[in-house]
């Protein structure tokens, strides 16, 4: 009885998401179950101290980012916050646990403008389409590794005399998303012949995966004639943010583009690359020069 409860409790909190949100959090909370079977003891009977413990075996003994300590909490809360709202419990043990603090700058650093630009030579220069392709959708532009993958060539098409490709988001979010002409011709030389099925093929004709994606960028990046650092698909999106903000395109604009609901998570993205490239050491070594 007490399993088919907690299973009827995690099915409630989950239907609250779709799509990728949806997979994400069960994946986040069936790895909060699997902690409490291996301690035997049962989510629906736990208390603050025990998921204190939780929090603590995600930093030291896992070595999580409180970036996802905190997103995994996030998902643990909710639950329990569901299942007080259904009467299951009284009150939610996940309440008043302390969540690690997160910076406000993003860990991650974008690629440098010739960065980008090696890396989109290399790119255009492979054998496989797709690579170039790959790599205009998530830097050019700004799409996640899982709404370029999901892309179809029937996606592609035109509004208001614009080149689209309609893209699903986050939480089932349909967007519209300007081609530019060079993401266009990537798009169309990796489409080829065809005028059905995914836009991105792995090297056996299927669908391309996140996995798949982030193995071809690191591929592409040892064969760049300029240095990189190691890939993965998140880090384009980043260069797409931080590459508009240095060609001069308004914040608020930069946000629309990116599809954050919130400016600070545009902010966040830019924030530590200016605390370096503005970082008062260089100005006073060039004041202290003559010294020096």
């Amino acid at each position: 009885m007490d399993e088919t409860v907690l299973r009827a409790a995690a099915l409630a909190y989950l239907g609250r998401y779709t799509g990728v949100s949806r997979a994400h959090s069960e994946s986040d909370l069936r790895i909060f179950f699997v902690w409490c079977h291996d301690r035997e003891l049962a989510p629906l009977t736990a208390r603050r101290a025990q998921i204190e413990l939780y929090v603590r075996w995600m930093q030291e003994v896992r070595r999580f980012k409180p970036s996802t300590v905190s997103r995994r909490m996030a998902v643990v809360t909710g639950f329990y916050r569901t299942c007080v709202i259904d009467t299951v419990l009284e009150h939610s043990p996940a309440e008043y646990v302390r969540r690690p603090t997160v910076p406000n700058e993003s860990p991650t650093l974008g690629l440098s403008h010739l960065q980008f630009e090696a890396l989109l030579t290399a790119a255009r220069e492979s054998v496989s389409p797709f690579d170039f392709a790959l790599v205009a959708m998530l830097g050019l532009l700004g799409l996640r590794v899982f709404e370029a993958c999901a892309a179809d060539i029937g996606d592609v098409g035109e509004e208001h005399g614009h080149r689209v490709l309609r893209v699903v988001g986050k939480g089932g979010k349909v967007a519209l998303v300007p081609l530019p002409p060079a993401v266009g011709r990537a798009i169309d030389r990796a489409a080829g012949d065809r005028d059905r099925g995914p836009v991105l093929l792995n090297r056996r004709g299927m669908r391309m995966d996140r996995h798949c994606a982030t193995r071809r960028l690191r591929r592409l990046a040892e064969v760049s004639v300029v240095r990189l650092p190691r890939m993965h698909p998140h880090m384009l999106r980043h260069t797409f943010v931080t590459t508009m903000l240095d060609a001069g395109v308004d914040l608020r604009d930069v946000q629309i583009a990116a599809r954050h609901a919130d400016p600070r998570t545009t902010m966040r993205y830019d924030r530590a690359r200016k605390n370096l490239d503005r970082h008062p050491n260089y100005i006073l070594a060039a004041y202290m020069a003559s010294g020096t």
